[in-house]
């Protein structure tokens, strides 16, 4: 797709004023000749369309001023240049995900995947792990580009992320083990977000059903996860439970990770809490419908019906609502896996 085409393709308005055409085409033409003759082209193609009520200008040639700008033309043009680059790029890059989406995302990303390409064609896939930065330094030159930039979206989209063997740059996933569950092979994980409910229940990890306890650190467990396989490299058939605080912030924490890793709300702690008079003071806190939403979907009707009324309210559960033997109780006699 020639550059001016893409920038018509992600022009905001379905309209374009003669003078925005001029704005957006300046870079690439020097005279009113060569931009006339770009215009015209794009109207003899019908990417461009007079709208007939703003008349044209007397100079010659003519042009309108103001166009309705077919989008779907340059769409076309679009795929088929994604076509064409997937013809000539490693066979591992994957350009699937880009032909539903805005062209100016192809535009942003096509100097990484060329870097990408160079990289694989030179060296293919790699069979040894290494760190992130490592790695992006590797690809694109620059170390910090997937950890904080877009590398990892990006190589998510082209199907890469995973076969570069990128070990993630977080920090430690913060957990005890119970021994003499590593074997088995159904194993189940108990995240908490505090530290205090951490402290309260380690004690009694020996007599649970669980392999291990982590502790979530609020939102540092949403990256953190990510070590889990490498700190804990047991292959098993692994389900993980989150009990983190009844407020906006603690559902919110839950859901991105839950994004992330496939973790159920670890319900009887959550339903001991409902049992209790709640605190007040978090009606600050942003509400995240689509975490809301899908936090209450565990629970039954009259319990979502006491969540919601709860946090309109600006009332909240902290974890340590439950206090140390109670917290103890729950996990140890809980038919977790029924």
């Amino acid at each position: 797709m020639e550059p001016i085409e893409r920038l018509l393709a992600v022009f905001p308005k379905r309209t374009i004023s003669l003078g925005e055409l001029e704005q957006l085409i300046q870079p690439f033409v020097r005279t009113y000749d060569e931009f006339s003759e770009i215009i015209l082209r794009l109207e003899a193609e019908r990417a461009l369309e007079m709208v007939k009520s703003k008349g044209r200008t007397t100079r010659t040639p003519s042009l309108a001023f103001q166009y309705r700008i077919h989008k779907s033309r340059f769409i076309e043009d679009y795929h088929h240049e994604l076509q064409r680059y997937q013809n000539r790029l490693h066979p591992a890059i994957q350009l699937d995900d880009y032909y539903g989406k805005d062209p100016s995302v192809w535009n942003n990303d096509v100097p990484f995947i060329l870097k990408i390409d160079e990289y694989l064609k030179t060296h293919s896939l790699p069979s040894e792990p290494v760190p992130a930065p490592e790695r992006s330094m590797e690809l694109v030159g620059d170390e910090k580009w997937i950890t904080e930039g877009d590398g990892k979206k990006l190589l998510e989209r082209i199907g890469l992320f995973d076969r570069l063997r990128i070990i993630p740059v977080s920090e430690p996933l913060m957990l005890a083990v119970h021994p003499a569950k590593i074997e088995e092979v159904v194993q189940l994980h108990l995240i908490v977000e505090n530290k205090t409910t951490y402290q309260a229940l380690l004690p009694t990890l020996p007599d649970t059903a669980f392999s291990t306890l982590i502790y979530g650190e609020g939102k540092a467990i949403i990256s953190s996860i990510e070590q889990f396989s490498l700190q804990y490299p047991v292959k098993a058939d692994h389900r993980f439970y989150y009990f983190g605080d009844i407020d906006r912030e603690g559902i919110a924490i839950w859901h991105s990770l839950a994004k992330k890793q496939p973790v159920s709300p670890a319900l009887p702690f959550y339903r001991a809490c409902l049992q209790k008079d709640p605190a007040s003071g978090k009606d600050y806190q942003m509400e995240r419908a689509d975490a809301l939403d899908a936090f209450l979907a565990y629970f039954a009707p009259d319990e979502q019906k006491q969540l919601q009324e709860l946090l309109a309210s600006g009332q909240y559960y902290p974890q340590e609502m439950l206090k140390t033997r109670e917290l103890q109780q729950i996990w140890r006699e809980w038919q977790w896996t029924s």
